[in-house]
């Protein structure tokens, strides 16, 4: 079982807003997930990102790969380099 960080969209048909969950790879992308550690709103100027740094390493330390997007708003956020 492989376990992701990755979003999940939200909100209305041309309006995007993300949340950062913690999911296994299997389960589809609005579906299941095991834990919510944050929000991304790519609509505002500049993006509003909002993420629980102390989960977000705990997941990373436990081995959880994040998808190539999440990699980039967790870097933006200053949680890894």
């Amino acid at each position: 079982m492989s376990v992701k960080i990755r979003l999940r969209r939200m909100g209305a048909k041309k309006a995007p807003f993300y949340r950062v969950v913690v999911a296994d790879s299997r389960d589809p992308r609005d579906g299941r997930f095991i834990e919510e550690i944050g929000y991304y709103n790519p609509l505002t100027n500049p993006a509003d990102v909002k993420i629980d740094a102390e989960k977000a390493k705990a997941w990373l330390a436990k081995g959880a790969l994040p998808t190539e997007t999440v990699k980039s708003v967790l870097k933006k956020a200053g949680i890894t380099d």
